[in-house]
């Protein structure tokens, strides 16, 4: 990837390149364009144009944006300019779910230069800030999400056959996880995935009926962070609108209910030679992990907090992350990582080295995390470990549900963030943090999740009435 030019001119593209591009458009009868900036939190933001506009998109001519006013990001007035989308077109696509749109990533800018609450610009500049040191960071991510429907105005799972409570006999369950039955009642759903993302040529794998009822996971290969990133923004628009042709819809929240398994989006981190791509840095050259692979986990470790307060960023976040469950769908143990600490093969931990694979799995983290963030946090954290040769310690390979938190910090391990507060703070004082963001926009996100934990703070919940309202 090119470094961002420092003015708008020089991230333009060739106007050959671009009438090209509208040329094929035209003949696979696209008629409107999204192109898509990306909003604090990572979700995308757009105004559709015709494709008649195409050029004039393209060439930042195009619709303009008050982003300041809606998104989260207060450091501008009505007095200010607005900022102007510059289409990537690397990352044109027909969109498969209407053949008649076409989609772009674009990143913003404001006044001729980078717009600094841009998160796919910082996400950019940490890439060319690791090519300075010599890496450059792939990734992969694992989506879960739940599909569900509304049954009598009500959120219900979509691939559930037990009938409605107090509505009949509700005997125990079954797993749903690899159930096959219920993976064949849901390939009217999975095999449009299947074919969708096929397609894309995103190198899918496999689908996953996972833990949880109508909870699945979609597994395909990995790539460099910035186009995973865009991959999994896209996937997320992607996954809804394919739900809403099946009469239902999707939810990434991790923790719908108390018996839900978590959702989650296990990013699966690898580095390679900025000049010398494709060679894997953590797998050593006579095979096993590389020390460049451990000094990585040092990094990861080191900044665990911060990077967790990005990667799972809603309240809701940190129901998940936590060792038992009553009443939990297929038991009560959650595979969910509750310490910074990292093992081998050991799901227990936050970073996980599998046995099949030379990456790093950091299982923190959800599909409500803005990816551009998480993974310049991932990536930046990484490389200082790599930089520095931070020693993460031995791994720790016992089961971390089954040991004290005494045990486990005479072991190096440290709690993960318990709330959203605790994470927002830890946030708020890692220096690596604002050098990722900047001053602007990491202000702007604390300020958000510090409003977001006051109002959750503030409710009142059924927990409370039901716990309090008769014992006092």
């Amino acid at each position: 990837m090119t470094p961002t030019p420092n003015d708008m001119a020089g991230a333009l593209p060739d106007i050959e390149r671009v009438r090209e591009a509208r040329a094929r458009l035209a003949e696979s009868g696209v008629r409107y364009v999204f192109s898509c900036w990306i909003d604090l939190f990572g979700m995308p933001k757009t105004k559709p144009v015709p494709l008649s506009d195409f050029e004039n998109l393209c060439m930042g001519k195009g619709p303009q944006f008050a982003v300041h006013s809606i998104s989260f990001v207060p450091e501008l007035s009505p007095a200010d300019s607005d900022q102007i989308p510059v289409p990537d077109l690397d990352t044109l696509v027909i969109c498969p779910w209407d053949r008649s749109c076409a989609w772009m990533f674009a990143d913003l800018w404001w006044e001729d230069a980078p717009y600094k609450l841009c998160p796919r610009h910082a996400l950019k500049r940490t890439v060319a800030d690791v090519a300075d040191k010599g890496f450059a960071g792939f990734a992969g991510i694992e989506p879960e999400f739940i599909a569900m429907r509304w049954r009598d105005g009500r959120p219900v799972k979509a691939f559930d056959d037990d009938p409605p409570v107090g509505e009949g006999i509700r005997p125990r369950r079954q797993a749903f996880g690899y159930d096959v039955d219920f993976s064949i009642d849901s390939m009217g759903f999975l095999g449009e995935l299947i074919d969708i993302l096929g397609e894309l040529g995103w190198g899918l794998k496999d689908v996953v009926a996972e833990g949880g009822y109508s909870q699945f996971e979609l597994d395909f290969s990995y790539t460099d962070v910035l186009g995973m990133a865009d991959r999994l923004v896209f996937l997320r628009v992607l996954l809804k609108q394919v739900a809403k042709k099946q009469g239902m819809f999707i939810t990434f929240m991790p923790k719908p209910t108390i018996g839900d398994w978590r959702s989650g989006a296990h990013i699966n981190y690898s580095m390679q030679r900025a000049d010398a791509l494709g060679e894997n840095l953590f797998e050593a050259p006579g095979g096993g992990w590389s020390d460049v692979a451990y000094n990585a986990v040092g990094g990861l470790l080191r900044h665990g907090g911060a990077l967790t307060a990005i990667a799972c960023s809603t309240v809701n976040s940190y129901n998940g992350l936590v060792p038992r469950v009553g009443g939990f769908e297929g038991g009560t143990v959650t595979w969910a990582p509750t310490h910074m600490t990292y093992g081998d093969n050991n799901r227990s931990c936050m970073l996980r080295l599998p046995q099949n694979r030379f990456c790093i799995e950091n299982r923190a983290a959800d599909m409500c995390m803005n990816p551009y963030l998480s993974l310049a946090m991932t990536t930046a954290a990484a490389v200082a470990g790599a930089v520095e040769g931070i020693d993460p310690g031995p791994p720790l390979n016992k089961d971390l549900y089954g040991l004290s938190d005494e045990e486990i910090g005479a072991a190096g391990g440290e709690r993960l963030p318990r709330n959203l507060l605790e994470a927002t703070e830890i946030l708020r004082r890692d220096p690596l943090a604002a050098e990722v963001l900047g001053p602007s926009m990491l202000d702007s996100w604390l300020r958000y999740k510090t409003d977001e934990w006051e109002r959750y703070h503030q409710a009142v919940t059924d927990w409370e009435v039901e716990e309090y309202l008769r014992l006092y």
